[in-house]
Parts: C-alpha cells; structure tokens; sequence
C-alpha cells in the first residue's frame, strides 16, 4: 500500500463512520424525528437496516410500504387542564398534570391506545398512561402522576399518543414547568384536591324539620 495515492471521498468516510453503533442510534433518533414519533424505535431501525442505514431511503420506504395499510387515528389537543404554561412549582413536589384531547377523526380509535412520553424531561418515573377508546369527536381528560425537578428553572417534555402496535398519532403534547423555590402549585389544582378530600369526608345526615 505503501506509495499509493489514496483519495477517499470524504461522503464516503462520512457514509462508514455511520456505520457505529452511536451513530446508528443517531440514524435511529433522527428518522424517528422526521416522521413525527409515528414509529417506535424498532419500527425505525427495521427501516434504517432494510436500506442499509440510508436515511432518505429509509423515510421512502416507510412511506411506500407503510403508508397505504395505515389507518393512523386522528387526535387534538384541547388544552390544559392543570398546571397550564406560566405556572410554577416548588422542586421535588409531586403533581398530577392533565391535558384535555379530543378524538377529531371519523373513527373510534382501535382498543390499547397509550399515552407515550417520547421527549424532554420526563418529570418522574411514569412513561406511559393507558387511554381508553375515544368514538369520533369525543373529549376526555388524560392524567400523569409527575415529580418536578430538585433544580430551579424551565423545563419542558413531550408526550405523544401511541397504538398498541407502536403507531405514533395525533398532536404533540407538551408539558412546560417552571420549577420555583416558594413557587405555587396551580390553584385549580389545589382546589381540586382540597374539594376532593372535602367530599370523602363523612358526613352527618340533618334530621327532616317538621
């Protein structure tokens, strides 16, 4: 080899280095991205491998092969229903945020539908809460137990619906927390909690007045 000219097309070394196993993991992240969380992890590396780890033609061969036996469920975020953007909480303080959704397509969404936390940080151990099957146009209110942060400062995650199979649908939802020392919990929460715990407790039947 010695006194050979080698000229190596920089595209192609850059082809080889993504060959890693890191790098993979990158392809995976990346195409996960382009598709808008419509595929878990698996799907994506299914894809990536088939094409030999091109990512262009991976997103084509999704979209090819995929697309016409699809019937992706349609979902809208509504809106916040506790702790809204702009509201803080104290660190290491446990809450239960709640998004509003609605069901906006013409279908019921097949049976096992999840909420899937997909991005960000992840307030807590929960990555995942079962939804029940919206028929079309209906509303419902989705929970998650959540921790904030033991820092001060903004963070933000992100959570997504996700079909028994691994389909990936529907609006991205956030969750924007601003951690604050002394910060306050949303009041509707608060209240909420506080009406909760008011209407469990017992209470004393009036006697009929004459």
């Amino acid at each position: 080899m010695e006194g050979m000219d080698v000229d190596l097309d920089p595209e192609l070394m850059q082809k080889f280095s993504c060959l890693g196993t890191t790098d993979k993991d990158v392809l995976i992240s990346e195409f996960q991205r382009l598709l808008g969380f419509q595929l878990n992890p698996a799907g994506c590396a299914f894809f990536l491998d088939m094409t030999n780890w091109n990512l262009q033609a991976a997103i084509g061969a999704y979209y090819d092969f995929e697309s016409p036996n699809i019937s992706v469920p349609s979902m809208s975020f509504v809106e916040d229903v506790t702790i809204g953007e702009g509201e803080s909480i104290p660190p290491d303080t446990q809450f239960i945020k709640t998004w509003r959704i609605q069901n906006s397509g013409a279908e019921a969404w097949p049976p096992g539908v999840c909420l899937k936390y997909v991005g960000g940080d992840q307030f807590g151990h929960v990555n995942m809460v079962m939804v029940r099957s919206l028929e079309p146009q209906e509303i419902a209110d989705v929970s998650v137990q959540m921790c904030s942060p033991s820092r001060a400062g903004m963070y933000q995650g992100q959570w997504r619906m996700c079909t028994a199979t691994g389909l990936y649908y529907g609006d991205v939802i956030w969750v924007i927390l601003s951690v604050e020392v002394g910060g306050l919990l949303g009041v509707t929460q608060q209240l909420s909690s506080f009406e909760t715990e008011f209407n469990t407790q017992p209470h004393r039947k009036e006697s009929p007045v004459p």
